[in-house]
């Protein structure tokens, strides 16, 4: 694997997941593997877990790992071809990746959208970029528009936790207070659509997700209908794909609580972190039996780990 920006990067699903599993058992067993080779996490925007499970999975594997948080610590990044950098920027992308490239055996990049232009940001314009001037394997650490980093680590968590052969799994939408990118409910959808569960988005009219990412899904605007017997539900807020970026009020009843749950009593509760308690996902769940969302970020590290031990396994 010499890049990992979606699920189609990904030639055996069900192997990468087991392969996760496995290593979460044995995580040293392929340090020989990392040995004299560097790990770069470049990050345009704030992280908790993607940085330190990645950075964890690197060193579980015996790479030397960098962290560089580019929007605080490098120079400010040009984009643009042909243009004369007499404004704010000061060193192009072709450069900052192209030297990034030199110093780094595998580079990871993380990159939010600006919410404001979807051709821009579908465009996923700062990752290619990367990918196309490093020359070397990349991994994305969230972009624009998917998380696959994260949606790996879901699809292990209920690979792992699962209690029937095809679980009941659903999407549903949440409240919050400002706009949120769609990238984590595209990526989980897209993963989704690709393994063996059975799998419902529930969300409010206008809400609708990209159809790209969701061909295979049910779709609904019936949040207890969608929740009924699940086996895993999955909170999280995005805002709309159209008009791009908007939020509309009045949907705070779409927070799930435990009086939501007595139709869904042994459903394992996820979300990808952060948070916001109360608002998007009530506390009385957040430290009840059934959530699952610290168990989730900790496969992480092995959902990432497994991500670098294929891309190390063809330098």
């Amino acid at each position: 694997m010499k890049l990992f920006s979606s699920v189609n990067d990904v030639k055996d699903v069900p192997a990468l997941v087991a392969e996760a599993l496995q290593l979460k058992k044995d995580p040293f067993a392929f340090q020989h593997l990392g040995k004299n080779k560097t790990l770069s996490l470049v990050f345009l925007n704030p992280s908790l877990r993607t940085r330190m499970s990645t950075q964890k999975a690197g060193a579980n594997l015996g790479m030397n790992v960098i962290v560089l948080n580019i929007d605080k610590e490098g120079w400010a990044l040009e984009l643009r071809d042909g243009v004369i950098m007499n404004g704010t920027t000061v060193e192009h992308i072709r450069e900052a990746a192209g030297v990034m490239g030199e110093y780094s055996d595998i580079i990871g990049v993380r990159s939010f959208p600006g919410l404001k232009d979807r051709d821009e940001d579908y465009s996923e314009t700062i990752f290619n970029k990367f990918v196309e001037f490093c020359k070397v394997p990349v991994v994305s650490l969230e972009s624009a528009t998917r998380h696959p980093l994260q949606s790996l680590a879901d699809l292990v968590t209920i690979e792992e936790l699962k209690t029937v052969s095809r679980p009941k799994v659903v999407l549903t939408w949440a409240p919050h207070i400002k706009p949120l990118p769609q990238a984590v409910p595209n990526s989980f959808a897209e993963w989704m659509c690709k393994a063996d569960v059975d799998f419902t988005i529930a969300h409010p009219a206008g809400y609708g997700l990209c159809a790209d990412f969701t061909n295979s899904a049910i779709i609904t605007h019936n949040q207890d209908e969608a929740i009924k017997d699940a086996d895993f539900i999955y909170v999280k807020n995005w805002s709309a794909y159209e008009p791009y970026g908007a939020i509309t009020g009045g949907n705070e009843d779409w927070m799930l609580n435990n009086d939501k749950l007595k139709i869904a009593p042994k459903a394992k509760i996820m979300h990808c972190l952060p948070v916001r308690r109360d608002l998007e996902l009530s506390s009385e769940i957040l430290d009840g039996p059934q959530s699952v969302v610290i168990h989730e970020a900790g496969n992480r590290v092995w959902a990432a780990q497994a991500v670098l031990k294929q891309m190390l396994e063809v330098l």
